[in-house]
């Protein structure tokens, strides 16, 4: 991204929840987290009576020259004279390290450990035979990562839970933000909010705020502000904390908030220095802004339909009225066509922007994904006007590009794509992507911003999709430097981060920080150039490193050594920024240095993880947790809770990584995308007798066959149906061999054979594979760090005239498996992309039609279901899908005939 920092959110969430533990795992704090507010008061009581005391929570925030440094305390007493399971959760942002966690029970301290993370992970991995495990950190909402822990605490104990975290606060609207989130949702006996802000260059303002202060509330905030000081407190009474006199519900459940600027009285900025390491703020005030040259790249393929291209339109018309007159503008839109408003940027004039806002409203959805084309194509347009002449001197150019989905048409080789924007941008304009929901590739995205001097935004799939796109479009709708270069004496600085940055925009920060040389370096020159909108703005001045060695020298306890560990998380920062962007042959010394920073000073970082080994008892002698960084793309797992889908009201088009599959009944195969809850679907028609192989790995040498039986008899001038009645499954890495039919289940590993029965509910453990059968039911069979399957058998009535005993394959979990995989199925293991678009009434009134685009071809399809029996093997559940007709074709590689062999057990 480019080294102006352009968001900022430092959150807290403590939560402490207790369940009393005398057989088996915990289970409660699980059941809260899907509970709704109105819950609380059951909540708060079933904890009262659990006999556990919450003595305290602290929330200490220390922020010295916008580096946040937080500690989180919470103490627990256990009063019952049974064991009891204690909870520790905390919300933190994103964008912070965790440093450091401990437990204390009974006067004994467990440290979090921060490792390598291959180190750390292979700890874990020791503990899991032995112990319960789980990870620390999950995703949590948009800008947030949970931490939590739980721990056993023996009768009439206590436990002190302590994590700490810093941040750098980002200015972002001309602004710094931090937000501490409680949740206590209890009673807490000592419960105090504190947070210490110190700003050198002087503090232009400081608001706090709070979602739950009541008029009674709103006068225990304590707030002292002096020129370089702001210490604020908040600890609220037990009495105080209740919503109503006598009841344990909690008033305090919310965000508290503090915003605050500093002065900026001088354009070099502020440079501070403290034991040898400095930082330099730069953010002059009152420039002209510059005019900008903006592109905007709107996806409009299929996927698009829909409430989210309503939202991008209204937000695209919204921003054309805040456009500025002497700005240029374009509007490119593409799906697997690209197309322009006008062939060359317009002056954003009165008449200019109407026209640009009627086109805006002709946009609709349409077919497939274009991105290469779309980008190269706003590129030209940008590098025609500047030949041309056309666009005013010292303007900033740059493109926005916005799409929902991986691209499906033109170039779709993802790394091909980013080298030819970079080449054709060639550093003369900057690219922002936003990535509208989780079918986006973000990293993809991410990278191909960063390497275009720009970065990138998920836009979440929300009734605020449109805000959300008009404040990104503020925070660089206001550039006011161009080319901006920070430079330091070489002979008297070193290890300095990024230090040119394409631009500045109104109302966000640069930051600058190194180290010295020499200690005893006396003043330390320091220029700044860039451009303005009329001449070149330079400025130097001399800093005096002896006035910032006496400088408030009782107030060192606020920053201390912040200096050097800001210059440490910028680091790390900006070479992880570097090492996606670079050449493969320079990403090994970048990890390397970014691995020996984030150790040594004790950062959870994307290459590290902290270890918790938890106290050691009877029932888990071993038992480690892991707390890792979260990359954007880990965080996909949450769905927004107001987002819309419904396939009878509107077209939708949906782009995937398929998670479950199955093949059932005559026979039908179900393709699951649980991401847009929907599915893929399509039959297969052969005589019975046919063997088709459905999943094949050539590294392992797993493979799955089939073979297909046929009804006992069938009607004249009626068709048979076909369904499967044997798999035969090998997997030759562990010369394991299993033959199932409708009557028994054969078992070979290593040359030792072995028979079970339908009729009996039976576990077979074995090095290398789990087989668990369920009288007359199912077999679920568990191959080591390969894939786990379940086999339904269908019992028909012995004595039908027709039909007779079935097998239906289902795959549990096929992640292991590599790319190479294939087959039927197993093609699909790894992702499909596909569009669904151009919803039309089809043959069957009650099943429309639509347009498919996958994998090159444009098929016709047809909404309707097919039947899962995982739940109910009797009368099973009705799956939405998309029917893709004459055997799957258009949709499986090549034709159905490529997957039939020669034996149920044949490898390749």
């Amino acid at each position: 991204m480019s080294g102006v920092w352009t968001g900022l959110l430092l959150s807290v969430c403590v939560y402490v929840c207790v369940t009393a533990q005398r057989h088996g795992p915990p289970g409660f704090l699980h059941q809260h987290h899907h509970r709704q507010h109105d819950q609380t008061e059951e909540l708060t009581q079933n904890m009262s009576n659990s006999k556990i005391e919450v003595q305290s929570v602290k929330i200490d925030c220390k922020v010295a020259s916008r580096f946040a440094h937080t500690v989180m305390t919470s103490t627990a007493l256990n009063k019952a004279n049974v064991s009891q399971e204690v909870f520790f959760e905390v919300e933190l942002p994103k964008t912070a390290f965790i440093t450091n966690f401990s437990m204390e029970i009974d006067g004994q301290t467990y440290l979090g450990e921060v490792k390598e993370k291959e180190t750390a992970k292979e700890q874990y991995e020791k503990a899991v035979s032995s112990g319960q495990t789980a990870g620390l950190v999950k995703a949590s909402g948009r800008k947030m990562e949970k931490f939590s822990v739980s721990v056993n605490i023996a009768a009439n104990s206590n436990v002190t839970f302590t994590l700490t975290y810093e941040e750098l606060l980002q200015r972002r609207f001309g602004k710094y933000e931090l937000t501490i989130r409680v949740k206590p949702q209890q009673l807490v006996q000592h419960f105090e909010i504190v947070a210490d802000v110190y700003e050198p260059q002087g503090i232009a303002f400081l608001d706090t705020n709070a979602t739950f202060l009541t008029n009674e509330l709103l006068p225990l905030v304590e707030k002292m502000v002096t020129d370089k000081m702001a210490h604020l407190s908040f600890s609220p009474t037990l009495d105080q904390q209740r919503k109503c006199p006598g009841c344990d519900s909690t008033l305090v459940d919310g965000d508290f908030i503090i915003t605050y600027d500093v002065n900026r009285a001088k354009d070099i900025g502020d440079i501070q220095i403290v034991n040898g390491y400095f930082v330099h703020f730069f953010a002059p005030a009152d420039l002209p802004r510059l005019p900008k040259n903006v592109v905007f790249v709107i996806d409009r393929s299929g996927s698009m339909h829909g409430k989210k291209m309503e939202q991008t339109l209204e937000a695209l018309v919204t921003i054309l009225g805040d456009l500025y007159e002497e700005d240029h503008f374009g509007l490119v839109t593409f799906d697997d066509k690209i197309e322009s408003w006008r062939r060359s940027l317009s002056k954003a004039s009165q008449d200019n922007v109407k026209e640009a806002k009627e086109f805006v409203k002709t946009i609709t959805a349409r077919h497939m994904t274009d991105i290469n084309g779309a980008v190269l194509h706003a590129v030209d347009m940008l590098t025609a006007a500047k030949k041309n002449s056309s666009l005013p001197d010292n303007s900033a150019s740059m493109i926005i590009l916005l799409t929902d989905g991986d691209p499906t048409s033109g170039e779709q080789h993802l790394p091909q794509i980013q080298d030819n924007v970079q080449n054709a941008i060639g550093g003369n304009m900057s690219l922002f992507c936003l990535g509208f929901g989780y079918d986006v590739d973000y990293t993809f995205l991410d990278v191909m911003a960063k390497q275009n001097d720009g970065l990138a935004r998920r836009i979440y799939e929300a009734s605020d999709a449109a805000l959300q796109l008009q404040g990104f479009y503020e925070e660089v709708a206001s550039p006011l430097l161009l080319e901006v270069n920070l430079h330091y004496p070489d002979s008297l600085v070193n290890s300095l981060t990024n230090s040119h940055f394409r631009q500045l925009f109104d109302g966000n920060e640069i930051v600058v920080a190194g180290q010295l040389n020499d200690l005893a370096v006396d003043n330390l020159l320091i220029e700044v150039s860039a451009q303005g909108l009329e001449e070149q703005f330079l400025v130097q001045d001399q800093v005096s490193v002896e006035e910032w060695a006496i400088m408030f020298p009782e107030q060192e306890y606020i920053f201390g050594d912040f200096t050097e560990r800001l210059w440490a998380y910028l680091t790390i920062q900006q070479l992880l920024d570097k090492r996606d962007k670079c050449k493969p042959e320079e990403s090994e010394n970048i990890t390397a240095e970014a691995l020996d920073l984030s150790l040594r000073y004790n950062f959870v970082t994307p290459l590290t993880s902290m270890v918790v080994t938890k106290p050691q008892n009877d029932e888990n002698p071993e038992d480690a947790l892991i707390a890792d960084k979260l990359s954007e793309d880990q965080r996909q797992d949450i769905i927004p809770q107001d987002f819309d889908y419904d396939i009878a009201v509107m077209p939708i088009a949906l782009k995937g990584s398929a998670k479950a599959f199955l093949v059932d009944g005559d026979p039908h195969f179900i393709i699951e995308i649980p991401e847009v809850n929907d599915a893929l679907c399509f039959n297969t028609d052969d005589k019975p007798g046919t063997i088709f192989n459905l999943v094949r790995e050539p590294l392992t040498g797993f493979v799955v066959n089939g073979q297909t039986i046929g009804d006992k008899k069938v009607e004249p001038g009626s068709k048979g149906h076909t369904y499967f009645g044997r798999f035969g499954i090998i997997h030759e890495k562990f010369n394991i061999r299993l033959m199932v039919t409708t009557r028994e289940i054969l078992v070979s590993e290593q040359g030792k054979h072995e028979e079970l029965l339908w009729s009996k509910t039976s576990t077979v453990k074995h090095l290398n594979m789990e087989l668990q059968v369920a009288k007359d039911h199912s077999l679920t069979v568990t191959l080591r760090n390969t894939v786990k399957f379940v086999i339904i058998l269908h019992k028909v009535w012995e004595k039908h005239p027709y039909h007779q005993d079935y097998l239906g394959f289902y795959t549990l979990d096929s992640h292991p498996l590599s790319h190479s995989v294939h087959g039927l199925i197993g093609q699909f293991f790894h992702g499909v992309k596909f569009e669904v678009s151009e919803l039309f009434q089809g043959k069957d009134p009650d099943k429309p039609d639509a347009t498919m685009f996958v994998k090159g071809h444009k098929l016709t399809v047809t909404r309707g279901w097919q039947r899962d029996f995982r739940k109910d093997v009797k009368n099973g559940e009705n799956v939405p899908c998309w029917f893709i007709h004459k055997n799957g074709t258009g949709l499986i590689d090549g034709k159905l005939r490529d997957y039939i062999v020669s034996d149920l057990f044949k490898t390749f």
